[in-house]
């Protein structure tokens, strides 16, 4: 959710979906923590007993304090969104590149993912290098691909993927 809240066209804030909804999740890998996802309780009937039901159904960490001390850093002066907003950068960066190049997009790009659809073969060529998730088959000679940056995707990592790319469209 950070990139999500941290894309350029997004005008939600974290309050925002506080006041829209009774719960939500924010995930902890993508933005730079070591595991886990925050459940955030909005609604008051659902947080009677819910540390309870938690326990019951075996969902407690034994020790959970240390998912709690990852989340209290991210989100200490804005870590968070400092983390996702580097994440979208990078996929702006290939995603330019690839409107560049001349390929069009499943989606339109907005935040940390990238759905380019791109040739077979040249599908076949960067997955012999980069890892990614064909998402969808367009057709017979074209599929969808998912790229997903992430707070730890390095700049020359996006500049080698988009050469790779360059040189592959001949």
């Amino acid at each position: 959710m950070p990139a999500a809240l941290t894309a350029p066209n997004s005008d939600l804030t974290l309050a925002d979906i506080a006041s829209l909804t009774d719960a939500f999740s924010i995930g902890g890998t993508k933005n730079g923590g070591l595991f886990g996802e925050v459940l955030v309780v909005v609604h008051p009937d659902l947080k009677n007993g819910f540390g309870y039901h938690i326990k019951q159904r075996g969902a407690l960490l034994a020790k959970g304090r240390v998912l709690g001390l990852q989340f209290r850093e991210l989100f200490r002066e804005n870590l968070i969104f400092q983390l996702a907003d580097h994440a979208n950068v990078q996929a702006r960066t290939i995603a330019q590149a690839i409107e560049r190049i001349g390929y069009p997009f499943l989606v339109p790009p907005c935040s940390n993912q990238v759905f380019p659809i791109l040739p077979k073969p040249i599908i076949e060529a960067l997955a012999q290098k980069y890892l990614f998730h064909t998402w969808q088959q367009v057709d017979g000679q074209h599929a969808a691909i998912r790229l997903v940056t992430s707070w730890a995707t390095p700049p020359e990592a996006c500049t080698q993927f988009v050469n790779d790319l360059e040189r592959l469209s001949g």
